[in-house]
């Protein structure tokens, strides 16, 4: 069944992006910048009701949740949005507040930031936000957005670990059960500046018929009826496609030993551009960007 619901998944912000260095609560400011002027415009105009849709946004997975998630409605508030809350969830137990539960039933649009994957996953898997999230992406005009962490964790399987240098070293790098909006694809962020393809290379290596995609920073992916999926921003989407494979090494070599492949197909989409994911079609748009 064709969900109903729409995904944008972000890379992370320009610049000092990720929610969880130290450095990033010194120019909150400048790394949202990006969103004012093209993504997050985009959230808005995907939306149900646009700039009266209720959008909640859910900074758990960072280190600085006020500060992230003020910084966002701020953000959301400039553009003429007029229904906007912040939802910061800490542990399991909030999890289960029938106050935020009816909160996310009313919600348009959830927004989830960066930071930390892991710690969106085992905050909300298996709870009652969870299994409503899921609904209503499946059945109703729903829009879920998420950056960076919010990004990664948006697919069934999720990295969840593992450094760029290691990354084609057997085992360097770690993988679990994300949030399960869309299959059959693997998802990483902040993707060119930390130069993190070959994680992702180890991560469809291992099961072919996964399709990586790799976000570069302020670059997203708007998703629709599960299928269709559309470049946004300024930077790339890298998508290596595995089905092809002709060879590996990855079974035959030790732990922490390089890993050889054979005929591993890569993509690079920019803004506008068109993939596919049923049929593996990538459109490039020759059009250029007037705006």
């Amino acid at each position: 069944m064709m969900p109903k619901g729409k995904l944008i998944i972000i890379g992370g912000a320009v610049d000092k992006g990720s929610f969880t260095e130290n450095t990033f609560a010194e120019k909150v400011d400048e790394n949202l910048n990006f969103f004012e002027k093209g993504i997050l415009k985009r959230i808005i105009d995907e939306s149900k009701h646009q700039k009266l849709s209720h959008i909640e946004i859910v900074p758990t997975a960072s280190k600085i949740p006020d500060l992230v998630g003020s910084e966002y409605a701020k953000a959301f508030g400039h553009l003429g949005a007029q229904n906007v809350g912040v939802i910061n969830i800490e542990n399991r137990e909030q999890a289960l507040d029938l106050i935020i539960l009816d909160r996310i039933k009313k919600a348009d649009v959830i927004f989830f930031t960066g930071g930390d994957q892991l710690r969106l996953t085992s905050i909300f898997g298996g709870t009652a936000i969870h299994d409503l999230l899921l609904q209503k992406y499946n059945e109703e005009d729903f829009l879920y957005v998420g950056t960076s962490a919010g990004a990664a964790c948006a697919s069934k399987n999720m990295i969840y670990q593992g450094s760029s240098h290691e990354a084609l070293l057997k085992g360097e790098i770690k993988i679990t059960s994300g949030l399960g909006f869309i299959d059959n694809v693997i998802i990483d962020t902040h993707f060119v500046q930390r130069g993190r393809i070959g994680r992702l290379f180890q991560a469809v290596v291992g099961n072919p018929k996964t399709l990586g995609i790799g976000l570069g920073e302020d670059t997203g992916l708007l998703i629709k009826q599960g299928d269709s999926m559309e470049a946004l921003g300024s930077g790339l989407v890298i998508i290596v496609d595995g089905r092809h494979i002709l060879d590996t090494n990855i079974t035959d070599v030790a732990l922490g030993e390089p890993i050889s492949i054979k005929n591993l197909v890569v993509h690079v989409m920019s803004q506008a551009d068109i993939y596919c994911l049923s049929k593996h079609d990538f459109t490039i748009n020759n059009k250029p960007n007037v705006e």
